[in-house]
């Protein structure tokens, strides 16, 4: 959730640590602060967000070739000055910066008071330095040992860099749940939570594994797992280019990231569909051919709009290749004790691969002896390396915290995966897999049509900014882009919106419905086009007001939706692809016209690595 930076090197450390915190600051913007070192060890930080701070230190001393930040998605402790990392400990030589829970914090803070230790915040954070100080004192360890008996007394998730007034030259960095890569350059060395800020200065990264400690000098580097042993890392070299991070001309990151959905399913799709074969191909899981011809069931994990992309993938898999599924909310699967077999398949969604929760379950689909895929979007990331095998969505970086690219991405694998599976599993015949191939690798210039409707769509949105609720409602595989939909409105207007499949409104939800009330159709001409019809003239009779998302050219619907947005005709199996986009656009010109943060919406963070 939080975000972390560090420098260790031969150039001003302040500046790449601020540019670093305004790249992470997706992950967490409650507040922020900064470590520098040069004669002495220097704290600064600021609730609020990085821009907060940059104005509290611009009269400072910031000068030194080594520092860290963070900026902080609060968890232990309200948003404050007092709250915001570093932490220091109680002689103020040492200050750490943190992601993660420490969930035994509470018993070592008892026992450390005992001492007399005094705490200065709420933080689990504030304990685990105040660890480390005890014992270096009780032992009178070197800070590299005193580390690492520290991290063997906590339980949790942590991902955590410290740094010694009496070492100036040692940046200690550890995980264990939690992201950490490291950038290996010339005579420096950089580290944060994901590569973002490191991408401008190297295109080499280590990616830190659980339970490692990384004990990083300018000029060298070693790394040990956590009983000591030595560990050999790789280094990878990063496909990231520096303009993928910025704005290009958009006045939102979510806006740009809606805009570049028909490149990223086009990148998704790139080297895997062979339309005039009818063929699908996916390296990243042929080597369990065999593996998926026997599977008996298929779950799903995720978390969120990953969640809504399972459902989708859910209707897909069933359609085609007649397998089973089960489409889970991680964080409850987690938490029961589900009946798993070796001949299950679990497929983990994460855009960031990294979602704690969906970590946790996977890791208890192993135990019992499931296979693991994974569908994720970063590179390098925990999830792609803890399953078996698994296919990335090639979306690019996300920095909206709104997901927007992403889903459509992990659709778009979800259906490849479908499609893939169908094909070895002989359910589907090559004629219809040579139909629907060539109809998906037009999905992308289709999408782009579907933008074209922007600035209908924001006429739209002029007339509901003010709502306070909404509905949105859909059949089939219609109904998770209507629970997609639905939180796209609620993450970044705060308008309180459900998503309901339509046939379920009569189960209790009609009871909302008056003249105030929006609700939002997916109204294609498809399988249940009749009987959605049906729903729109019962919400008509109580006065509700219907938006309809709506094949081009319909007619029917038009006469009695108040307002209608087209999209292109195309087979069932790809309307979430296009249904989705208009959605995306209602939503985010609703919350631009309330004066709400899009790219960082109140209380939220991109990437949650944190229960």
């Amino acid at each position: 959730m939080c975000g972390i930076v560090g420098y260790i090197g031969f150039r001003e450390a302040y500046p790449i640590v601020i540019k670093g915190l305004h790249r992470l600051e997706y992950r967490g913007y409650d507040s922020a602060g900064v470590a520098l070192q040069n004669d002495k060890l220097r704290v600064y930080k600021k609730a609020g967000k990085v821009s907060a701070l940059e104005d509290f230190v611009k009269d400072a001393e910031a000068s030194g070739t080594a520092g860290m930040g963070h900026t902080r998605w609060a968890t232990h402790g309200a948003p404050s000055d007092r709250n915001s990392h570093p932490h220091s400990s109680g002689n103020r030589r040492l200050t750490i910066i943190h992601n993660g829970i420490i969930e035994n914090y509470a018993t070592i803070k008892e026992a450390l008071l005992a001492k007399g230790h005094v705490f200065k915040s709420d933080t689990d954070t504030e304990v685990l330095i105040h660890l480390v100080e005890d014992i270096q004192q009780e032992t009178g360890l070197e800070l590299q040992e005193a580390v690492r008996v520290a991290l063997n007394a906590v339980i949790g998730a942590y991902a955590i860099v410290i740094m010694s007034a009496d070492d100036p030259d040692l940046m200690i960095a550890a995980r264990k749940g939690s992201p950490m890569v490291i950038g290996v350059g010339e005579g420096e060395y950089f580290v944060a939570s994901d590569a973002t800020p490191i991408v401008e200065y190297t295109k080499n990264v280590i990616y830190l594994n659980d339970n490692e400690i990384a004990y990083i000098h300018r000029d060298d580097l070693l790394i040990k797992n956590i009983d000591n042993t030595i560990q050999t890392p790789y280094i990878h070299q990063l496909d990231l280019q520096l303009e993928m991070l910025e704005k290009g001309g958009y006045e939102h990151f979510m806006l740009k990231e809606i805009y570049e959905q028909p490149r990223s399913v086009r990148d998704c799709m790139r080297g895997r569909i062979y339309p005039q074969q009818g063929e699908v191909q996916l390296g990243g899981i042929k080597e369990y051919v065999a593996k998926l011809k026997n599977i008996d069931r298929i779950i799903i994990v995720a978390c969120g709009t990953s969640w809504h992309a399972g459902l989708v993938g859910e209707y897909l898999i069933e359609e085609y290749a007649r397998i089973p599924v089960e489409v889970e909310y991680a964080s409850e699967f987690r938490y029961r004790n589900p009946i798993i077999s070796e001949k299950d398949l679990v497929i983990a969604i994460s855009q960031s691969g990294e979602t704690a929760d969906t970590m946790a379950a996977l890791e208890l689909a192993k135990e019992k002896g499931a296979t693991l895929f994974g569908i994720c979007n970063v590179v390098g990331a925990s999830i792609p390396r803890l399953t078996d095998a698994g296919v990335y969505t090639h979306a690019g970086p996300e920095i909206g915290v709104a997901s927007t690219k992403a889903f459509t991405a992990q659709v778009t694998v979800l259906t490849l995966m479908a499609f893939y599976m169908a094909q070895q599993r002989g359910t589907i015949t090559q004629s219809k897999m040579v139909e629907l191939l060539t109809e998906l690798n037009e999905i992308p210039a289709l999408i782009e049509k579907a933008l074209q409707a922007d600035a209908h769509v924001k006429t739209i949105a002029e007339k509901f900014k003010d709502s306070r609720n909404c509905l949105f409602l859909g059949r089939g595989s219609s109904f998770p882009v209507a629970l997609e939909g639905a939180l796209k409105l609620k993450e970044i207007s705060y308008i309180h919106a459900e998503g309901y499949p339509a046939a379920e409104m009569k189960h209790g939800p009609i009871a909302l419905i008056d003249a105030e009330m929006p609700v939002v159709f997916i109204a294609t001409r498809h399988s249940s086009y009749e009987k959605v019809i049906s729903n729109i003239q019962e919400v008509k009779a109580r006065g509700g007001q219907v938006i309809a998302i709506v094949t081009e050219g319909d007619t029917t619907v038009r006469n009695m939706a108040d307002y209608v947005i087209e999209i292109p005709q195309v087979a069932e199996a790809f309307v979430p692809l296009l249904a989705t986009v208009p959605l995306q656009l209602l939503s985010y010109h609703i919350a631009v016209m309330r004066g709400c943060n899009v790219d960082q919406p109140r209380n939220l963070a991109k990437s949650v690595t944190v229960e």
